[in-house]
């Protein structure tokens, strides 16, 4: 994402870890990084002091309401009109018409009870933040996304509104292009109170249902 933004032209800051700011070191003089969990409301007040948009990756981690803390921080802090794009999976449903795979539920189900015994992840948690994002007045979006591969960029990925859409069937994304979506749902006011599950342009599925169904790498939605 960061890469992405400063091609653009966008002046980054980003909030990091403090044990992975390294991560960043090729970076380092072209963004302003402030080291701490993204939960940490002091924190994610300065940093997004004056920002026109929050580009914020909801993570389920520990018990702790991580997703929630940070979502609530964003949504508190974040300048009136910014543009919020978050990201999250394919689990997190706006208006409970999507329609999942037997499969897919059943490796929900284990998470939750794995995050349940372990209290590594809260997926519940995250459920509870998207839900604060969908009821509240700022110029949202929430990027759903599919399983997430390696590899050089195929180009933006292609969406839907509701999981159960043949188009994204073929549940892949490469993570370059999931960053690429993010960055550019920041220019995108059709994508302003939506949901996107978005899913690799050149997937077979994408490929397949794409000419029919009307969707297209400018993000246009099909259904």
């Amino acid at each position: 994402m960061v890469r992405h933004a400063l091609e653009r032209g966008y002046s980054v800051v980003g909030v990091c870890r403090a044990k992975s700011v390294g991560k960043l070191a090729a970076f380092e003089r072209r963004i302003e990084v402030f080291p701490g969990a993204t939960n940490d409301r002091e924190v994610i007040r300065q940093a997004v002091d004056g920002c026109d948009g929050v580009l914020t990756v909801l993570v389920p981690w520990g018990s702790n309401h991580y997703s929630t803390g940070t979502a609530q921080a964003v949504l508190d802090f974040a300048r009136p009109g910014a543009r919020l794009v978050f990201s999250c999976g394919w689990h997190i449903s706006r208006d409970g018409r999507d329609v999942y795979p037997r499969s897919f539920k059943r490796q929900e189900w284990l998470a939750r009870w794995l995050g349940r015994l372990t209290r590594l992840v809260d997926i519940d948690d995250q459920i509870e933040a998207c839900r604060r994002i969908f009821a509240s007045s700022t110029r949202w979006t929430v990027v759903r996304g599919s399983d997430l591969e390696e590899g050089d960029s195929q180009g933006l990925p292609v969406w839907s509104g509701h999981v159960g859409d043949p188009i994204l069937a073929s549940n892949i994304t490469r993570r370059v292009d999931f960053a690429l979506f993010m960055v550019e749902a920041l220019k995108n006011d059709k994508l302003i109170h939506e949901a996107p599950a978005i899913v690799g342009c050149c997937s077979a599925s994408a490929v397949a249902h794409r000419p029919s169904a009307g969707h297209s790498g400018d993000m246009a939605e099909g259904h």
